[in-house]
C-alpha cells in the first residue's frame, strides 16, 4: 500500500499524475492499493477556501471523484492514528501532516510526499517516497 500526501492525490487525480516526479509516478503506479488518509478530505476543501487550489467540480463531488472511482481508498483516522501521530517529533507544524505520517506507520505504507519537511520523520524509515 502506498499512502498519497494531499498535494500528491490532487496532483494525481486532477492532472492524471502530470508534474510527478518519476520516482513517486512510479510508485503509485506499483502498488495494489493507493490510499490517503480521511484528514486530506478536510484539507482539500480548507485549501479551497483559503484559494490556495482550484478544482474542477464542486468540492464534494471532487472528493467522491477522486476516491471510489479512481481506486483511491480513504483510510480513517483512528484514535490510534491520532495518538501516534501526536507522539510524533512536531518538524512539521501542520498536524493534518502528521496523521498523514502516522496514518502510514500504522498501516505499514510507503508514504509519497514532496514536502520538504517529511525526511525529518526518521520513523518513517524508507518508507518515504519523494524529496
Amino acid at each position: 500500500m502506498i499512502v498519497l500526501d494531499t498535494h500528491i492525490w490532487l496532483r494525481w487525480v486532477i492532472q492524471s499524475g502530470g508534474g510527478l516526479p518519476a520516482d513517486v509516478l512510479a510508485a503509485i503506479q506499483s502498488e495494489d492499493r493507493v490510499a490517503v488518509s480521511a484528514i486530506s478530505c478536510f484539507e482539500v476543501p480548507y485549501l479551497l477556501k483559503r484559494r490556495r487550489i482550484v478544482l474542477p467540480l464542486p468540492v464534494e463531488d471532487w472528493l467522491r471523484d477522486a476516491l471510489s472511482p479512481t481506486g483511491i481508498e480513504s483510510l480513517p483516522v483512528s484514535w490510534e492514528i491520532a495518538f501516534r501521530s501526536a507522539q510524533l517529533p512536531e518538524h512539521h507544524r501542520d498536524p493534518a501532516d502528521r496523521i498523514i505520517i502516522a496514518t502510514a506507520l500504522m498501516y505499514d505504507a510507503r508514504l509519497a510526499s514532496l514536502d520538504s519537511a517529511f525526511p525529518r520523520y526518521t520513523e518513517l524509515g524508507n518508507r518515504l517516497i519523494g524529496p
